[in-house]
């Protein structure tokens, strides 16, 4: 059986709504400042509501906005007719979307709204209709035609919905000066939270050897200490201060031996010296950045207090796990 091609298919479905975008984004204006500042306003949450297809993008919206510091909910607009508006409340803003503007559920939710004294923002395809005009603020999303061949599955419209609700929750994430560390907050268990939140003392073994020798030590020493540690580097320290003089990896050690230096080579004449460090209270971020920056990439770090006394050895796997 021969498998037709569609890839064209695929190509010009992307054409079709890059075009409707690019439409829906020329037509943005100062509607969209008043609805950024109608929600910068109040001082309560982002409610988002539609059913359907546009329910469906309503609920991905209103988790960028909480994500990105906005706090929302999504709220079904079949529900909401049913006792869930009792979760708008006078300082929220409610986020109606429909493509026809026309929507019976949304339209049953007017006076409700109105007697709470919620903001309403509509987000439709249309804005001559009685719920387009009872908004607050009405973002232009209409489309000319959707994806669907048939013009009838909401396709692009979806796909326009979605980009300005991504559009009004970075806008937000501007107005209220929402950083990484913001971000990191609200996303513990993340991969940017723990880089964000993880201070470098916070994963360094306890009780493991410091992964550190003398000054007066030999490669040999370097080794064992290196193979006690499995820390992946060993410091060499300065015997009167225990100041950080120079480091010596494993590759290092790898590459002496190859090169036939003896083990009893002192270690100050094969260590390099002054080596990045980091300090402990720093974040784990922080902690990769230094280990990527520069001409060479290292995967180890010594870590070091306040008074830039050694504590350990910090393993860019101590990071990424």
């Amino acid at each position: 059986m021969t498998v037709p091609e569609f890839f064209m298919t695929a190509k010009d479905i992307f054409t079709q709504q890059i075009d409707e975008l690019a439409k829906v984004r020329d037509r943005i204006g100062p509607e969209f400042d008043r609805a950024v500042a109608l929600i910068a306003e109040k001082r309560g949450k982002v409610v988002v509501t539609g059913i359907g297809k546009s329910g469906i993008i309503a609920h991905k919206i209103a988790a960028t906005f909480a994500s990105t510091g906005t706090p929302a909910v999504f709220l079904n607009a079949g529900e909401a007719l049913h006792g869930d508006l009792g979760m708008v409340g006078q300082e929220d803003v409610v986020l109606m979307l429909s493509k026809s503007a026309d929507t019976a559920e949304l339209a049953h939710m007017l006076p409700s709204v109105k007697e709470i004294g919620a903001g309403l923002i509509g987000m439709f395809g249309a804005s001559s209709t009685r719920l387009a005009e009872a908004c607050d603020v009405v973002l232009d999303v209409s489309v000319t035609d959707e994806a669907c061949p048939l013009s009838l599955a909401p396709t692009t419209s979806a796909t326009a919905s979605l980009v300005m609700g991504d559009a009004l929750a970075i806008a937000l994430m501007e107005a209220q000066g929402f950083t990484q560390e913001h971000f990191a907050r609200l996303h513990p268990g993340g991969h940017l939270g723990r880089r964000l939140l993880i201070q470098v003392r916070d994963v360094l073994p306890k009780g493991d050897p410091r992964a550190a020798v003398s000054e007066e030590a030999s490669l040999r020493d370097a080794v064992e200490e290196l193979s006690a540690s499995a820390r992946g580097a060993v410091c060499v320290l300065e015997d009167s201060s225990g100041r950080i003089l120079g480091i010596l990896t494993e590759g290092d050690i790898r590459r002496h031996f190859l090169m036939g230096t003896p083990p009893e080579e002192p270690i100050k004449n094969v260590m390099t010296p002054d080596p990045k460090v980091i300090q402990s209270t720093a974040r784990l971020g922080e902690a990769l950045d230094r280990m990527e920056s520069g001409d060479r990439q290292v995967y180890v770090l010594p870590v070091v207090d306040d008074q830039n006394h050694y504590l350990g050895m910090l393993r860019m796997h101590d990071i990424v796990t």
